[in-house]
Parts: structure tokens; C-alpha cells; sequence
């Protein structure tokens, strides 16, 4: 697997927020958002090939009760199986953050999904290659119901304006056996004044459709750097 960094943080998003946690980065995805804050993982990839072995000897020098396996995309690797289960083994708790297109079969906790809207989609004019993959890709609703059948999950939609809003409905009206607490809504901000100036309102929704509104902590306690 490509390794983009192995770090130990708090968790800054979704039910887990806040719990110490070690964080296994892999390097690669199959898209290309525009607010993507880890580009190092997507637009300009970059890392070391690990071996399952090489990353678990990491792992347990890290004594924490928590690992989440991130990216990137991290079901791109076939790896994440036997990494998956590994970890149970040590008794840690296993969180995988996906974009929901892809699908494997493997162990975990908790599937964080952050399905891509049309917000993610790169401009035409700038990106043409990728704008047309990236539409053709961003969306897998069989994956999507897989995935949610299979395992305790938290669907994490970015959200950049009130706009957004219809797109989310028209989505989880394909996905009838989703629990609305657990569709969390998140601004979309790489700074603290960025995701303050849509606090108030995405929050407010979130009571009255009874979603779960899901700040960017890590952003607000360290700010938008690499290892945290």
C-alpha cells in the first residue's frame, strides 16, 4: 500500500470526535475534488510503499484504542483487508473513511462515508480530464447500499452552500433505509473563519431535518496541517 503518512491525532469529525486515535494515511484516489485538503494524497500524490507488516509495526508503537484508515481512497487497495483484520486482532477499534465508490469486503467499526457531490466536481474549463471522470465516478449507490448494510456507518455530506441541500435529498431518496442522525452534514472550509461563517445556518438545518450537524474540529484545534 502507498503510505502517505502514519500520525497519532484526535479524531475531528463525525461520532468519534475528539477520541485519540492513530490515523493511517494512504496515497492515491480515484478522484479529484476540488476542496480536497489532502492533495498530496490525490492531485499530486506522494508516499511509500508499505507492506501490511511494515505498517502494523507502526501501529503498535502507538498505544491508543483507535485506528482510522483514511486517505486518499483507501478502498483502492486490496491490502486494507488483511490490515483490517489485523487490527482486530490487537482489539482496536477500526473506523475506514471512504468516498463510498468502491467496495471491499472487509472488517471494521465504523464506515465513514463521504459520498461526492456536484461541488466536489472540477471546472471544465481548468480540468477537462478530470471534470468528466470525476462526474462519471463520484457517485456508486450499489456500493453505497453495500456498504451501509454491512457495517455501523455516518454518511458525511460537504456542504457549500444552502444549494446543496436538494442534491443531499435527491441522494438519500435512493438510500430509504438511512437513519437521518446518522447523515451528518459538514461546511466546507479549510480555516476556522471559513467554516464560522457557515456554522450558524448548516447547523440549523441539520436540527430541523434531524441530521447530525459535524464541525471540522481538527481544523479549528490545529489549523489545516499535514499529521494532525
Amino acid at each position: 500500500m502507498r503510505i502517505a503518512e502514519i500520525f497519532r491525532s484526535r479524531q475531528g469529525e463525525g461520532f468519534l470526535t475528539g477520541t485519540d486515535s492513530l490515523f493511517v494515511r494512504t496515497s492515491g484516489c480515484n478522484l479529484r475534488c476540488t476542496f480536497c485538503d489532502t492533495p498530496y494524497t490525490s492531485w499530486e500524490p506522494e508516499g511509500d510503499d508499505l507492506s501490511v507488516d511494515e505498517i502494523l509495526a507502526e501501529v503498535d508503537r502507538h498505544p491508543v484504542d483507535h485506528a482510522v484508515l483514511t486517505g486518499g481512497e483507501p478502498m483502492l487497495f486490496a491490502e486494507l483487508i488483511p490490515l483490517c483484520d489485523a487490527l482486530r486482532e490487537r482489539q482496536l477499534h477500526i473506523t475506514v473513511e471512504t468516498a463510498g465508490t468502491l467496495y471491499l469486503p472487509l472488517a471494521c467499526d465504523l464506515i465513514s462515508i463521504s459520498p461526492k457531490m456536484s461541488n466536489s466536481t472540477p471546472l471544465l474549463k481548468t480540468e477537462p480530464k478530470w471534470h468528466e471522470r470525476h462526474e462519471l465516478t463520484r457517485e456508486n449507490i450499489n456500493v453505497l447500499k453495500q456498504l451501509v448494510s454491512e457495517h455501523a456507518y455516518q454518511l458525511k455530506f460537504v456542504v457549500e452552500s444552502p444549494d446543496d441541500f436538494a442534491e443531499i435529498d435527491r441522494l438519500l431518496d435512493r438510500l430509504p433505509d438511512i437513519q437521518q442522525n446518522r447523515v451528518m452534514l459538514m461546511p466546507q472550509g479549510k480555516d476556522v473563519a471559513t467554516l464560522a461563517a457557515k456554522h450558524s445556518w448548516l447547523e440549523s438545518y441539520c436540527r430541523q431535518r434531524g441530521f447530525t450537524f459535524c464541525p471540522r474540529r481538527h481544523i479549528e484545534w490545529y489549523g489545516l496541517v499535514r499529521g494532525k
